[in-house]
């Protein structure tokens, strides 16, 4: 049977091996740029297209949420 030392000594190194290789990882990822740049042009060329498309409703529908929360 192992002693008390022993095993904390085992746990220890364990978990510096899994630290050291968790840092290594977050290093290493630079992240993807131009994929995030496309997302972000998307998502604003989406915006675009429906606010184009469904402006009046979306007025209709904010002015008529907006007249039952005032009103009672």
């Amino acid at each position: 049977m192992n002693s008390p030392n022993e095993v904390l000594t085992n746990v220890s190194a364990e978990f510096q091996r899994a630290a050291t290789k968790v840092i290594a990882k977050l290093r290493d990822d630079r992240g993807d740029v131009p994929g995030w740049v496309l997302i972000t042009v998307m998502t604003a060329g989406l915006v675009v297209a429906v606010w184009s498309i469904a402006d009046g409703q979306l007025k209709s529908v904010l002015t008529e949420a907006l007249r039952s929360v005032s009103q009672p």
